[in-house]
């Protein structure tokens, strides 16, 4: 069973970095219960951890592990689409039916 590791990086409280955090959270619990580490990085506080890792545009949220490392950026408000570019979307037969996509939003 893979562990994941999860990074969000924001800029400071603005409502799309709340949103993005809040449909991150919620995505993690039901997807990865248990399975999953998230880290919240301010790069308003934090500018250099931002530019090691390469983030121009925030929210982004990226996982590290397992490898290899998958980006997303936005408020990540379409779970399936965020699913897809995280690549768990293989994970979960389920999403691959569109009827069962439709009921996940």
């Amino acid at each position: 069973m893979n562990k994941y590791l999860l990074k969000l990086y924001i800029a400071g409280h603005t409502s799309r970095s709340v949103k993005a955090l809040y449909n991150l959270r919620q995505m993690c619990e039901k997807e990865l219960a248990g399975r999953y580490e998230l880290e919240i990085i301010d790069v308003l506080e934090n500018p250099q951890r931002a530019e090691d890792a390469k983030v121009m545009v925030t929210p982004m949220v990226i996982r590290e592990l397992p490898p290899p490392v998958r980006r997303v950026i936005g408020d990540l408000s379409e779970c399936d689409k965020v699913l897809i570019g995280l690549d768990l979307v293989a994970l979960f037969p389920e999403n691959q039916d569109p009827e069962n996509a439709k009921n996940r939003t």
